[in-house]
């Protein structure tokens, strides 16, 4: 049994080896068979590999060709396009040289010109030199002296011609502004129609009897003392019968010293602590006058919306006259005159009505403040924060400054319009032959002039020139010079008409 079972190992161990033995037998053939077919394989892919890059070797070189071709033929195609540009520069080459010897033969032929030029200057500056020569030797005179005389002469004639020029614009002008600027003033005028009657501040005061002087003089002439220093006006007790003479400066002060002292004098009571009670209330009262004068003004003028200071100095105008004009009552009337005009001329109204009731508004303090009333009277309107047409109209009403607006020569022209009525002013005699005086002394001045009239109340003087030394051009240039000494040197209300009168006159007698 034993021995079986060995046996049977050996024959089991004997198969399994060769099980083995085939596997690996099996195994091999397998991998040999794997192994050729991956030979092949590859033997395949490297032909297929083979046969592509000879296709590509092919297509490459026709590629290479194709390219050769096209660089050719573009390098052709370059070359024939040099080529003619190279054409094209040498005939433009050619060209300018050509140009260039024409340039060099022009420029030969411009010297010689320019070289006959200067001779023939020459030759022209010698002959001018004898010719002037000879001139000088036939004349008398110099060169210098022909030139003078030539100059002067061609300066009147272009003086003459200015002259007639200007009086033709002037005439034409005139023409057509005359009627229409006439009927503007007429309508004005004829609207405002204002009384021409002028309030004068009133300087005297009567008493009942001369008694009464004694009794304003005071003992050893305190009351009169305590009287001038509460009213700062001056009181002048002379030998007029019954009349006590107020001399200051200032219209309100006179005012208040005329009201006080007229009280006084119905009061019988005069000493000095009765004297300054009556002046207090008599600065009260004139107070109230001012204010209420001032409201009325610019009821009357239609200026609403004014400042309270600025009323109250329109009101001390009415204390205030210019030759013998009240001026309160004169800007009234010039604010209604502003107020057509503009209103006639397509201005600004309210502007020419306000510019019009303020333009003598300087004259309420020109006696505390330097300058003109005009300037004065902008820097009140000024500092009051009133429109700009208002203050350019008061600063310009009497031309102290340029207009900046149609309203500032509206207000300039009513306010002419208003002082310029026949019996709106006056002055003294003394005063007014004075001025009678120097508007002849004026005119007579000017060379050419035989005699001068003033007439028209000084509103006109009338010149009769020498016609064989002014002729009827220069007689308008004379008129606008007179005008102009006439501004510049004299004072006087409203305008001054200068008219030049030239006559010719044919004597001839029969015998």
């Amino acid at each position: 049994m034993p021995d079986n079972a060995a046996l049977l190992a050996v024959v089991l161990l004997l198969g399994a080896a060769g099980g083995l033995a085939l596997g690996f037998v099996g195994r091999g053939l397998l991998a040999a068979q794997s192994i050729r077919g991956a030979q092949e394989k590859s033997a395949r892919i490297v032909a297929e590999a083979r046969a592509q890059q000879k296709e590509l070797i092919l297509e490459a070189k026709d590629e290479k060709l194709r390219l050769q071709r096209e660089a050719e033929d573009e390098a052709r195609a370059r070359r024939t396009e040099l080529a003619a540009l190279e054409s094209r520069l040498l005939q433009r080459d050619e060209q300018l040289d050509q140009r260039s010897d024409m340039l060099e033969q022009r420029d030969r032929k411009l010297i010689e010109r320019e070289r006959e030029l200067e001779r023939q200057r020459e030759e022209l500056a010698r002959l001018s030199q004898e010719r002037t020569a000879a001139l000088e030797q036939v004349s008398g005179l110099s060169a210098g002296q022909a030139k003078e005389l030539l100059l002067e002469a061609v300066r009147e004639d272009a003086e003459h011609d200015a002259v007639r020029l200007a009086r033709s614009i002037e005439r034409q002008a005139r023409d057509e502004a005359n009627e229409k600027a006439s009927e503007i003033i007429v309508t004005a005028m004829q609207r405002v129609a204002a009384d021409h009657t002028a309030e004068h501040t009133v300087t005297t005061v009567h008493l009942p009897s001369d008694e009464m002087k004694g009794r304003i003089i005071g003992r050893e002439g305190r009351n009169i003392r305590a009287l001038e220093q509460a009213t700062g006006v001056d009181l002048i007790i002379d030998d007029t019968p019954e009349t006590v003479v107020l001399s200051g400066f200032d219209p309100v002060r006179r005012e208040v010293a005329r009201v006080a002292l007229t009280k006084l004098i119905q009061d019988g009571r005069i000493h000095p602590g009765r004297i300054e009670e009556v002046v207090g209330k008599a600065r009260a009262e004139v107070d109230l006058v001012i204010r209420q004068a001032g409201e009325q003004a610019v009821y009357d003028a239609g200026v609403p919306g004014l400042p309270p200071e600025v009323i109250k100095l329109l009101g001390r105008l009415k204390f205030r006259t210019s030759y013998g004009q009240n001026v309160l009552n004169h800007v009234v009337e010039t604010s209604r005159l502003a107020a057509i005009i503009a209103a006639e001329l397509g201005g600004d109204v309210a502007a020419s009505r306000m510019g019009g009731l303020l333009h003598d508004i300087g004259k309420a303090v020109d006696h505390e403040v330097e300058g003109p009333h005009a300037a004065i009277g902008a820097q009140i309107a000024q500092r009051h924060n009133l429109p700009f047409k208002v203050i350019n109209g008061i600063a310009a009403h009497h031309q102290e400054v340029e207009y900046a607006c149609l309203e500032a020569p509206i207000v300039q022209v009513a306010d002419a319009i208003s002082a310029s009525r026949p019996g709106a002013r006056g002055e003294s005699m003394e005063t007014y032959v004075r001025r009678l005086e120097d508007l002849q002394a004026i005119a007579e001045s000017f060379e050419g002039v035989e005699r001068s009239f003033a007439v028209q109340a000084g509103r006109e003087v009338r010149i009769l020139v020498r016609p064989n030394q002014i002729d009827d051009v220069t007689a308008s240039r004379l008129a606008r010079d007179v005008v102009r000494k006439i501004e510049q040197t004299l004072t006087y209300p409203g305008q001054i008409k200068v008219t030049v009168i030239r006559e010719t006159r044919a004597v001839e007698y029969a015998k």
